[in-house]
């Protein structure tokens, strides 16, 4: 499997930084990968167990991945694991680790994958990994930029 790990200092407490990342009413408001945004299975906030779909824009084939909520200590870490698995992912996880410092919070995106179909994973890897960092990096500057820029 590959990963990756970026990481984003913000202007903010790590526990309002992580409350605006996990309501969905707000997502579209700074994360420039999607074009909706919801909790599903009847949940009305983020919360370990909780299934979420997230959908990509326009350019990026309008894809949607379902996830849930494996861990949820509020204002400190969440973690998802793919249970809708769209056509090049074999497996996705990620985690997010909010830890206050001087002036703000350090945000701490992790994440592993495996391509589908497995055979080609050899060649789609290496790119999936670029694009996932590059979009990550974005999408945490972005959510930076609602308290604007350290």
């Amino acid at each position: 499997m590959k990963g990756a790990t970026v990481s984003t200092k913000i202007p903010a407490p790590g526990a309002e930084v992580f409350a605006l990342l996990h309501d969905y009413e707000r997502r579209l408001e700074w994360d420039t990968l999607l074009c909706e945004a919801r909790l599903t299975g009847g949940f009305k906030a983020a919360e370990k167990g909780a299934t979420s779909v997230c959908v990509g824009r326009d350019f990026f084939g309008k894809v949607a991945m379902e996830t849930r909520y494996v861990s949820f200590e509020p204002g400190r870490l969440a973690a998802v694991e793919l249970v809708g698995k769209p056509w090049f992912f074999e497996k996705f996880a990620a985690s997010i680790r909010h830890d206050d410092v001087d002036g703000g919070s350090m945000i701490t995106y992790k994440f592993r994958f495996a391509a589908k179909p497995r055979w080609l994973a050899w060649a789609m890897e290496p790119m999936m990994l670029g694009y996932l960092k590059h979009e990550t990096a974005k999408r945490l500057e972005a959510l930076a930029s609602v308290w604007g820029r350290v």
